[in-house]
């Protein structure tokens, strides 16, 4: 930087004119396609002039760090806009999650189907495991070959496994009442 310079590159420098300032300005604006050609266009004055004062008062690398701001900001902003998204999925989440464990509470485990008790089961144990990073991040579905296929169960196996569901369910619910 030179030792005309003060503050932000972008604002006016130290001896720059208000007309050369308002020339600048113009081409900055002119975004990443500015040339001093299209800014003296644009406000009628000639080609030397505006190279002039270009150069004098270092609009290339003025215009360079005011684009770079630029980009910082929007990238601040984006990351504050996916903060206040996640904050505000994680609130509908923790109410969603709290009907749901009032419904599921109020369910008796008897009048569940052993498929029911058991997708339930495996709805639940996929969540905990993503929630503490067990599993890649969740996709929007949930795999539907986990556990044993049901149907193929005898009426003996599918009353062993749900009571086996049934008491961890019960567990967990209990932990989560806690």
């Amino acid at each position: 930087m030179s030792d005309r310079m003060s503050g932000d590159p972008w604002n006016r420098q130290e001896g720059e004119s208000s007309a050369a300032f308002a020339a600048f300005v113009i081409y900055r604006d002119l975004g990443l396609a500015r040339s001093v050609t299209k800014a003296a266009r644009q406000l009628d004055k000639s080609r030397s002039l505006l190279g002039r004062w270009s150069r004098t008062y270092s609009w290339v690398m003025r215009a360079a760090a005011y684009d770079q701001e630029q980009d910082r900001v929007f990238l601040a902003e984006r990351r504050q806009a996916r903060r206040d998204i996640a904050q505000r999925h994680a609130k509908l989440a923790q109410a969603f999650l709290g009907k749901a464990v009032a419904r599921l509470q109020s369910l008796d485990p008897r009048e569940l189907s052993p498929a029911d008790l058991l997708r339930y089961f495996q709805v639940a144990a996929e969540i905990e495991r993503r929630a503490v990073g067990d599993e890649p991040p969740f996709t929007g579905t949930l795999p539907q070959d986990e556990g044993p296929d049901v149907a193929s169960l005898t009426d003996e196996e599918r009353r062993r496994r749900m009571d086996q569901l049934r008491r961890e369910l019960e567990r967990r619910l209990a932990e989560a009442d806690r």
